[in-house]
């Protein structure tokens, strides 16, 4: 079972002064849209996702279907296979996806210490 490409998505206060950060540490846009307040930054592998006003926390993000360039991998198990893994085990859901569709889709958890998990699918 593979929950596809790791990210972590950052809750800023400054879009302006947290793109300029990860750029001096060697990160550099790799996508998003500084005009809505998200931006995906890259360093090799590494990927932070920065934005602004949109949630409350920090998020760990899995994206089944892509790999780290956010390119579609031919075989990957899809968001909804997961859910019903995780149902299986006993782990609560606090969004799922539809099970009676097919394609881009999302479900969220939660670890032990209350840190979002987002399986966000975008193909």
């Amino acid at each position: 079972m593979q929950l596809g490409t790791f990210s972590v998505s950052l809750n800023v206060k400054n879009i302006q002064a947290s793109k300029q950060f990860y750029e001096t540490i060697g990160f550099s846009v790799f996508a998003g849209d500084l005009s809505q307040n998200w931006l995906i930054m890259k360093n090799g592998n590494a990927t932070v996702g920065l934005f602004q006003g949109m949630f409350d926390k920090n998020i760990l993000t899995f994206n089944p279907g892509w790999n780290s360039n956010a390119e579609t991998l031919d075989s990957f198990t899809d968001v909804r296979e997961l859910q019903r893994h995780f149902k299986t085990k006993g782990i609560q859901l606090y969004s799922e996806a539809d099970d009676q569709t097919t394609g881009p889709a999302n479900c969220m958890l939660q670890d032990p210490d209350g840190n979002p998990i987002l399986i966000d699918q975008h193909v």
